[in-house]
């Protein structure tokens, strides 16, 4: 990808996040709660921030992902971000991942984001099936992604190890079809 794609919605602005984003960041995801099912401990510092930002640059220079900063319309500040990541191009597959700034919860903004990378990726990146690897306890971002037609394939008994444990994941899945037909029966 030369240049970055810029997504627009109804509400939001989905755009690259940039070293001037640290701020922003640092400030949601030092959230306990945000962090709760994220898999790295609540940032510290702007240091982690940055380190953030370094690691969306480098899954997309190495073609392995991509991430971007969701933002509301006519406001520049990052509420959260979204975007894909292990990319496996040779099966045509990808994980999804999303977070979103705790004051914005239960809008409907991680959905209408999530949609709309969903959308981009069936069409433009090539993709046959999008993942979404899930915790358990994670109910409301399972029935976000149930909400747009992900199916939950069965559960990935210590898949992780994060924050000194062992997580347990559900794996849910939308392929282009499910999805295609989703989106003509809402037309």
């Amino acid at each position: 990808m030369d240049t970055f794609p810029v997504l627009e919605t109804k509400r939001l602005v989905l755009r690259k996040v940039t070293k001037e984003d640290a701020n922003s960041i640092l400030n949601y995801l030092s959230d306990e709660e945000v962090m709760k099912y994220y898999g790295l401990e609540p940032f510290k510092s702007i240091d982690d921030a940055l380190d953030e930002i370094a690691w969306y640059q480098s899954i997309q220079v190495n073609s392995t992902g991509i991430r971007w900063g969701i933002t509301l319309k006519e406001q520049e500040i990052v509420i959260g971000s979204c975007g894909f990541h292990n990319i496996t191009s040779q099966h045509f597959r990808a994980e999804i991942g999303f977070e979103l700034t705790r004051e914005h919860w239960g809008k409907g903004i991680a959905a209408e984001a999530v949609e709309a990378i969903i959308s981009y990726g069936y069409q433009h990146m090539n993709f046959q099936r999008i993942e979404a690897l899930i915790e358990p306890l994670n109910l409301s971002s399972q029935k976000l992604v149930e909400k747009l037609g992900f199916l939950r394939e069965g559960l990935l008994r210590n898949y992780e190890f994060t924050c000194g444990k062992f997580d347990d994941l559900y794996m849910y899945s939308l392929l282009k079809q499910d999805f295609d037909k989703i989106k003509t029966s809402q037309a």
